[in-house]
């Protein structure tokens, strides 16, 4: 039975599973759903419109997307514990500015830093590290660590709008900070204390000679990727869940409002969206394991299609469980197989490296979703027809995606690369 197996699993991997989960957790706190929450009052203390906070946040993480690249590939060369210390401390320095800006370019800098530190590279290392010291049960490692990503997206905005409620949005964040550097590390070094036998037993696997009539399976660099049409054709369908879900959770308050919903339902229906994603990665993740997850990608963004038809077409506020719950379903398969379909077709020698370039245009569509849509509503574009103009772009991907892994690796031509 799958759940007997994922007991099994987490029971010999407790403590790495726990790592890769509680990272994945942490990472909410530079996610877009739960930045998104302190929008309406950051935009009121500055005086900000849609467009100007949408942009700002665009700039701060265009700048970690920027940047992630080459503080992904770090992940490559050196020690995972100090590596993912040198975060956690970042991340913490993070929270704590955030409560002490003042002016729009000290926002744009703490945008900055809580998406490099937290949605860059905390989500970066919590799955990179799970599809890279897990082979056969690579699947079910990386829906575990996942699951922190839907915890965080369950109870985080709720209880963020009622600690905005009581104590504002500085304080909100400052107390984030101060509970990051009581617990976090603390924590991350008590969960790798046997990562050294670990790392031997992943260095003995990749450097093992390939065995005659066995599976060999190249690992490719970064450089070699980016002369890979695959990648190319993968791309803009890879990317959608980003670019659509972070707008949309971005905008979950001006949703709201435009539906006549309270801002209390909206956030606290995100458990549902929570259930539906943790649900998905669970089941997800052996099925990976057995058939790969190249067949999940393809056909991941049906349900995002659907869920963004759904909430244009209807405004009955129980719409807001099933629109929630296809996001949960399209980001519960793309948490999942996304990851290990990086892995399975490049290898994982250089997954920091391939996993960061992936992650960083993710960020960068992150970081368009909110602009554009924000843009738009400024001109009188409906939240409604966003979400068709959305739903448009998702069949293009999911086409997209067919085609690339449909055929065979070929290398693009010197002149486009």
């Amino acid at each position: 039975m799958p759940i007997r197996d994922y007991l099994k699993f987490v029971a010999a991997n407790l403590r790495f599973v726990t790592f890769g989960f509680f990272l994945a957790f942490a990472s909410s706190f530079g996610q877009t759903f739960f930045i998104g929450t302190f929008g309406p009052a950051i935009q009121m203390e500055f005086s900000l419109s849609h467009t100007s906070w949408g942009t700002i946040y665009m700039v701060g993480t265009l700048g970690s997307a920027a940047l992630l690249p080459w503080t992904g590939k770090q992940i490559d060369r050196f020690d995972l514990r100090p590596y993912t210390a040198l975060v956690c401390i970042l991340l913490t320095i993070a929270c704590g500015f955030t409560a002490f800006v003042t002016t729009g370019v000290m926002l744009v800098f703490a945008i900055f830093l809580l998406r490099q530190s937290g949605q860059g590279l905390m989500s970066h290392i919590a799955i990179t590290s799970m599809a890279r010291y897990f082979d056969r049960d690579r699947g079910r490692a990386v829906a575990i660590a996942t699951l922190g990503f839907s915890t965080g997206e369950a109870f985080l905005p709720f209880l963020a709008v009622f600690a905005i409620s009581v104590c504002g949005w500085r304080w909100a964040y400052g107390g984030i900070a101060i509970l990051l550097a009581v617990g976090l590390i603390p924590c991350v070094f008590w969960l790798l204390r046997d990562y050294d036998k670990r790392h031997q037993a992943y260095l003995a696997r990749i450097n093992a000679p390939a065995t005659p009539g066995g599976p060999f399976h190249r690992s490719w660099t970064r450089t070699e990727v980016l002369k890979d049409i695959r990648f190319y054709l993968l791309l803009p369908g890879i990317l959608a869940p980003s670019l659509i879900v972070t707008a949309m959770f971005f905008h979950h308050l001006n949703l709201a409002d435009a539906k006549n919903w309270s801002h209390a339902w909206i956030t606290g229906s995100y458990v549902i969206y929570a259930a539906a994603a943790i649900l998905t990665a669970l089941a997800s993740g052996p099925l990976i394991d057995r058939f790969g997850a190249s067949r999940q990608v393809s056909i991941m963004l049906m349900p995002l299609t659907v869920a963004m038809i759904v909430i244009a077409e209807f405004s009955n506020p129980w719409i807001a469980w099933p629109y929630l719950i296809l996001i949960g379903i399209n980001v519960g398969v793309a948490h999942t197989a996304v990851s290990v379909m990086w892995a399975e077709i490049y290898g994982v020698a250089h997954l920091g490296a391939i996993k960061s370039l992936a992650s960083a245009l993710s960020v960068f569509a992150s970081a368009l979703g909110p602009v554009i849509a924000g843009t738009l509503m400024d001109l009188g574009v409906s939240i409604e027809q966003v979400c068709l103009i959305f739903s448009a772009y998702t069949v293009f991907g999911a086409v997209l995606i067919i085609v690339a892994l449909t055929r065979p690796s070929v290398s693009v031509p010197k002149r486009f690369y």
